[in-house]
């Protein structure tokens, strides 16, 4: 007993002093670049309406801007896989993109489930038709959320732990993209703004619900993006792009850096 506290003493002592002489931001990087880290998910994962895409991604549009990357070059781990591609759904990911899955994995993030609910079927239908039917396209993809999402939720979850037993897994929701009383004055009805906002936020919610019941963290951007939606002064989202349809209601860089990454390094 008296050897086990003394061992104890100088191995607190020892620690005591590589924290005094190099810092605990020094042995927690050290920590941080042992990681194995895996970026999957869609368009919101991708990069899509940052730019700077890496021309080797193809379709899938993955963009050096994106947060996966930025997180990567901030924290330098031992290994890093992106696979996220745009206009991804949940069977994409678990056909396509857990190759680099394994039980070395230490991290992994995702964003998925909007392209399953219709996400852009639903703006497409609010820009070019009434506001009746957009309400209605909506309220659509809603019930779609409720009733069938949940369980193509559980497939990608249970596939990512079934290769990937021993990662941290962080899954990322969606923002709202309409600021409410915001400075549009064309476009969009602020009902349909509306209708749209809370679609959103059912999707966050179901996406949240599925990721803790499989022991996953959920991490939310709308707190990261408030104030930063469409109709905002200073908008992270691009609104409809007529000159490049697949980028809109996309984040923009800032939108990645200042919405995505924080609220993925809040978690990591």
């Amino acid at each position: 007993m008296k050897l086990s506290r003394f061992a104890a003493f100088s191995s607190s002592l020892l620690l005591g002093a590589v924290l005094a002489l190099t810092g605990a931001g020094a042995v927690q990087a050290a920590e941080t670049a042992a990681l194995d880290y895996v970026a999957l998910g869609d368009s919101y994962s991708s990069g899509v309406g940052a730019g700077s895409y890496d021309s080797a991604s193809g379709d899938c549009k993955r963009s050096t801007k994106a947060f996966p990357v930025l997180w990567k070059n901030a924290n330098s781990p031992s290994s890093f896989a992106f696979t996220a591609c745009s206009g991804a759904r949940t069977g994409d990911v678990t056909s396509g993109q857990l190759g680099p899955l394994s039980t070395a994995t230490d991290l992994v993030s995702l964003t998925i489930g909007g392209n399953d609910a219709g996400f852009a079927d639903v703006m497409t239908t609010c820009v070019l038709q009434s506001e009746s039917a957009c309400i209605n396209r909506v309220n659509q993809a809603k019930a779609y959320v409720d009733s069938t999402l949940p369980g193509k939720l559980d497939s990608v979850y249970s596939a990512i732990r079934a290769k990937a037993p021993n990662a941290r897994v962080v899954v990322l929701g969606y923002p709202r993209f309409y600021k409410l009383g915001g400075g549009c004055v064309a476009g969009l009805s602020e009902n349909e703004r509306r209708a749209i906002n809370e679609g959103s936020d059912l999707l966050n919610e179901a996406t949240a619900k599925r990721a803790a019941d499989h022991g996953y963290t959920f991490s939310s951007v709308v707190p990261a993006f408030t104030n930063h939606e469409i109709c905002s002064s200073a908008s992270w989202l691009h609104s409809v792009n007529w000159l490049n349809i697949g980028e809109s209601y996309h984040p923009t860089a800032a939108g990645q850096s200042g919405g995505y990454l924080p609220s993925f390094r809040a978690v990591a």
